[in-house]
């Protein structure tokens, strides 16, 4: 009999990428459900052009560079789908296209494709549009009814009496990104991607925390603190895009450190840094640390030493 030896791990799965790619779409559901219910069908289209652009640009760099054609595994779809629940619905049609152009091509397959890019391709490309079109990405459609200034602008500007209620906020009745502004929805989503096992607690469960336990000091309000939560891209950052697999850390110890980092810097850039929201910068800066959390919280093999 021939003993054949190989390296570990021994442990085999029919979980494939695009299984979980899957999970994370059936997931986003709910949140685009509800932006197409508070901002009406222009959400779908956006959705539609930025996840068709990412999808296209994906099968047409692998074509042309001679790699496996991987638009099957729906990763670009997610990649779509997340940015343009980062974008407002009154977005031009071509910027949201470009956004995903910039998040396949320069994030994901110019560092050699899925696993292999060091940032998430979604919060780039969402970043590149607004430093490049500010006001295009800030020109807020909003539910009647609703303040024409998004939460996090009036919290900005001291204005708590012009806020909407916890309740609406919960809901999504108030003005921001597609995807980003109903809490419910996004929770609805993170219950689902828990039960299917596609992404653990740690890093959107701290990341919260920590942007909650932070700002209810600084504030002196408890409910200050849960405007913060409610408001902005937090719920939709932690829970869909501080996850990705390629871009946190792989251990448990690692994803608390990296939603501890998340919450901290979203909370300095909130109420000190230039710009009313500061989840996709927080997400950014932690990506770079990821390789150095991995490295610093595995575990120590029995009987060997860590590396």
């Amino acid at each position: 009999m021939k003993l054949l030896v190989s390296s570990s791990p021994h442990m085999f799965t029919r979980t494939t990428t695009s299984v979980l790619m899957r999970d994370v779409l059936i997931a986003l559901v709910p949140a685009l459900a509800a932006a197409v219910w508070l901002f009406g069908w222009r959400a779908l289209l956006v959705t539609a052009v930025a996840v068709a652009a990412a999808v296209l640009t994906e099968y047409l760099f692998e074509k042309a560079v001679g790699r496996d054609i991987t638009i099957g595994d729906c990763s670009a779809a997610v990649t779509g789908v997340l940015l343009a629940f980062n974008l407002p619905a009154t977005i031009p049609l071509w910027q949201a296209a470009l956004g995903s152009i910039i998040a396949i091509l320069v994030v994901k397959q110019l560092f050699g494709g899925i696993g292999r890019n060091f940032a998430n391709p979604a919060i780039v490309g969402r970043i590149v549009l607004f430093l490049s079109f500010s006001q295009a990405m800030t020109a807020w459609q909003f539910p009647d009814a609703v303040s024409s200034a998004t939460p996090l602008a009036l919290m900005r500007a001291g204005d708590m009496s012009a806020l909407p209620s916890l309740w609406h906020m919960f809901l999504g009745l108030k003005g921001g990104c597609l995807g980003e502004v109903s809490g419910l929805a996004l929770l609805l989503g993170f219950a689902y991607l828990l039960i299917r096992k596609v992404i653990s607690w740690h890093t959107p469960v701290v990341f919260v925390a920590v942007v909650f336990l932070l700002s209810w000091p600084l504030s002196g309000s408890l409910s200050y603190a849960l405007y913060q939560i409610l408001s902005g891209g937090l719920l939709l950052g932690a829970i869909f895009m501080a996850t990705d697999y390629a871009t946190t850390p792989s251990t448990n110890w690692g994803r608390v450190l990296f939603g501890l980092g998340c919450g901290l810097f979203t909370v300095l850039i909130r109420q000190w840094g230039s710009y009313a929201e500061g989840v996709s910068f927080a997400i950014l800066f932690m990506n770079i640390l990821t390789p150095y959390l991995s490295k610093w919280t595995r575990s120590k093999p029995l009987g060997g030493a860590a590396h």
